[in-house]
């Protein structure tokens, strides 16, 4: 599973403007119900779900909420640069200004699974995440995630 797979040019935010944790899982929804087609209140939901469980906040500055849902052919991912740091609840207790979506089909275990290793494999990559947080057009944060992930496969 590529990088390139899950993510388009339109599904990378440059300047998420959220304030929590909440408007943050809001503002991505709306942008994936745009990008699948779903309601943006059921992507919402499963997201909301997700972190109820446990936040998806990774550590490092690095949040990767995921869900699957009902009605998707395929993952999707989106990525979002928030302009300030948001508290996300993450295992370090530090605030989130990296953010990566996943939304998989309700079917896709292994492939959900293997997606979400990718997206951290790559995220773990301080380099790379240095250099996202230096960018701030969605077209050269799409080039530098879709090139690091190249580079960095293995």
């Amino acid at each position: 599973m590529e990088i390139e797979q899950l993510l388009r040019p339109d599904s990378v935010i440059a300047h998420l403007r959220a304030t929590s944790k909440k408007q943050a899982l809001q503002d991505l929804a709306k942008r994936a119900a745009e990008i699948t087609g779903l309601h943006e209140r059921a992507i919402f939901d499963v997201l909301l779900e997700r972190e109820r469980l446990g936040s998806t906040g990774v550590g490092n500055g690095i949040a990767i909420p995921h869900g699957k849902i009902a009605g998707l052919d395929r993952l999707y991912g989106l990525f979002a640069r928030a302009d300030q740091a948001i508290d996300f609840d993450a295992i370090d207790e530090q605030p989130v200004d990296l953010i990566f979506l996943l939304l998989a089909p309700e079917g896709a275990g292994a492939d959900h699974l293997k997606a979400l290793a990718r997206v951290s494999r790559l995220l773990r990559d301080r380099v790379t995440c240095e250099k996202l947080r230096g960018s701030d057009s969605a077209d050269a944060l799409y080039a530098l995630l879709t090139h690091s992930a190249a580079s960095h496969a293995a």
